[in-house]
């Protein structure tokens, strides 16, 4: 007996709409890439931008509390003393 000529053609059909939708998604995957590499650079910049300002943040404190004698921060432990310097040595 023959194969059904109709068999075949929805085979074809098939074959051809399954290469289609495969090409979709690895358009989409490369446009997912492409936007998953551009949220990494924006993280990056944003880490730098606020490593930076820490940075300037904390020169400018230690510049505000040397000119203005004032005391160092909850972050930061308090620097010796000359008298403290002298009990140790």
């Amino acid at each position: 007996m023959p194969r059904d000529p109709d068999t075949h053609s929805d085979a074809a059909a098939a074959s051809v709409s399954l290469a289609t939708e495969a090409a979709l998604l690895e358009a989409r995957l490369r446009a997912l890439h492409e936007a998953l590499d551009t949220v990494d650079a924006r993280i990056k910049a944003v880490s730098d931008a606020l490593r930076r300002l820490r940075r300037s943040a904390s020169v400018s404190n230690v510049a505000d509390r040397e000119v203005h004698g004032g005391s160092p921060s909850q972050d930061e432990p308090p620097s010796p003393t000359p008298s403290t310097h002298a009990q140790s040595g």
